[in-house]
């Protein structure tokens, strides 16, 4: 009976060794995804779909502001959609008009909205 225990033991630690090694790997891959975020350009930005963007976006005029979309549909909620045209500051968790914000991405394409270049500078501190 020990035998069995001994030889079921072994049988799961030898298959649970590489599960527990890419379990490693997907720590490291969270820290790569962690970088830095990179300052881009508001006209790559979709605003709707947060969102940057290897060419400039559709320019919507606002109330004197100007906000990017990357089709129709974005373009018509942007015009329609306060909350559309506010994101969150990472730093202090309060609205950003996107027109105005400092706008970074991280590694996935996904872009952050900060009040001021200190708040993203605290930001990538941070990480």
């Amino acid at each position: 009976m020990q035998y069995i225990i001994r030889l079921a033991l072994a049988l799961l630690i030898s298959i649970s060794a590489p599960v527990h090694a890419n379990h490693h790997d997907d720590h490291q891959l969270q820290k790569e995804v962690k970088s830095n975020l990179i300052p881009v350009a508001s006209a790559r930005v979709c605003m709707v779909n947060n969102r940057v963007f290897e060419q400039d976006q559709i320019p919507i005029q606002v109330q004197g502001k100007t906000y990017y979309g990357c089709c129709n549909m974005c373009k018509d909620k942007l015009n329609s959609d306060v909350s559309a045209r506010q994101g969150l500051d990472p730093i202090t968790h309060s609205p950003v008009d996107k027109a105005t914000a400092v706008i970074a991405a991280d590694a996935t394409g996904k872009v952050f909205y900060f009040e001021n270049e200190q708040h993203l500078k605290q930001y990538n501190q941070n990480l």
